[in-house]
């Protein structure tokens, strides 16, 4: 079955009651039960049900079934927000003490979260390039992760996956990546060797910018080792499962992460479409940034432009797509506000992923809290413009691009 099929028809969608074509929103915080003895077992786990929102509801079920079934995972998790999903994936395993090696390139948001980290005890160390030999150097005894994004946001480096995962391996380590930028559509990191997928549902997924989300998908083939995992080890009955069974029962659940089931129904609505709007997506990008890249002296970055370091990871990897986002260089931070306040068919926004194509300036907006030397690890400069590129017809954009830069340099 193949993906825009899968979509569709595959094992995450069920028959909804009613005849319904769609899973009912749930939206309601608890859920009736005939007697005590009924929720007694529901409670304990001795019977299927539903009791809380916040600790399952039947629409978010079925969001995380087709997810988990895309992804090739043995269990997902769905969360109030992207940002919640990275915090609850990282938290059901570490303690103050642990050590996580990351990539410097990751996006401001996450690096922002790992500095909130560090302030009860939990210590990132960063590689430039998350590589095997630049991660080496990084581990420690205390070292419980490694954390990369697949296609990095925004300065595009590719995550070689079944490289790193097989040296996170080596070291006993499980691989954990933020595949938000690629989706499903374009690459299956569990297939090469990731163990804990990351999305934020907001962007590609829900694809319309109508409902902020997040999900993680256990890929449930790392081996836990439950001394030195010490969050786990209450649960080494479940083996494989013990990460997603502590997720959903205790850290999860006690600090509030749940999607809401409205939510959980925009996001299958997107995802519906997935695949046609991320092809659309990623040939209008290439496009976009092959024209961006023949204006004389315009630094263009995007994985699949000729003699980008990451072209032939990325045509590898992706099936020979680039993804939808692309950056480049307007020569100074004025020059910059002046394109990005021109353009006629992009939104000044903060969010990618969307059907429309969205423009920002990352080093004024997202990356306030960063350093500069954080910055330009993710390709961060005073001049950088980014554009997440939409759905719509790519010769507008074309001419609305390169009309707009080459008036304004």
């Amino acid at each position: 079955m193949n993906f825009n099929t899968r979509l569709l028809h595959g094992k995450g969608v069920k028959n909804y009651a009613d005849g319904a074509t769609l899973p009912p929103i749930a939206q309601v915080s608890a859920f009736r039960y005939q007697t005590a003895e009924e929720l007694d077992k529901v409670f304990h786990h001795k019977a299927m049900g539903y009791a809380y929102s916040r600790v399952s509801n039947p629409s978010v079920a079925a969001f995380e079934q087709r997810i988990n079934e895309l992804e090739k995972g043995n269990a997902a998790v769905a969360c109030s927000s992207g940002m919640a999903a990275i915090a609850l994936a990282l938290l059901n395993i570490l303690s103050s003490g642990d050590e996580i090696i990351a990539s410097s390139g990751l996006y401001g948001g996450s690096i922002d979260l790992l500095e909130d980290l560090s302030k009860f005890g939990i210590r990132t160390k960063y590689a430039r390039h998350l590589t095997p030999e630049e991660a080496e150097p990084l581990i420690s005894p205390k070292t419980r992760l490694i954390f990369g994004e697949v296609l990095s946001n925004p300065s595009l480096e590719v995550l070689d996956v079944r490289k790193i995962a097989d040296f996170a391996h080596g070291h006993g380590l499980p691989l954990f990546v933020d595949a938000t930028t690629v989706t499903p559509y374009l690459f299956n990191p569990v297939e090469f060797g990731a163990d804990v997928v990351i999305h934020s549902t907001t962007k590609y997924i829900n694809g319309s910018g109508d409902a902020v989300g997040g999900i993680i998908v256990d890929g449930g083939h790392f081996p836990w080792d439950f001394d030195r995992f010490e969050g786990l080890s209450g649960y080494r009955c479940y083996g494989k499962l013990a990460y997603t069974i502590r997720l959903r029962t205790d850290i999860w659940e006690n600090m509030g992460g749940c999607m809401a089931p409205m939510t959980a129904f925009l996001n299958v609505i997107g995802l519906e479409t997935l695949g046609l709007r991320m092809g659309r997506i990623c040939s209008n990008a290439k496009a976009l940034a092959s024209a961006l890249a023949e204006i004389p002296g315009l630094e263009v970055n995007y994985p699949l432009l000729p003699g980008n370091p990451s072209k032939e990871l990325a045509e590898s990897q992706f099936g020979g797509k680039g993804g939808g986002i692309l950056t480049f260089r307007a020569g100074s931070k004025e020059r910059a506000f002046r394109i990005i306040n021109a353009l006629h068919y992009a939104v000044r926004a903060t969010s990618i992923g969307d059907t429309r194509t969205l423009v920002i300036h990352p080093e004024s907006t997202l990356y306030i809290r960063s350093t500069k030397e954080q910055r330009e690890a993710a390709g961060v400069y005073e001049d950088t413009v980014r554009v997440s590129v939409g759905i719509e017809d790519p010769e507008d954009l074309i001419q609305d691009f390169t009309e707009t830069i080459r008036h304004y340099r």
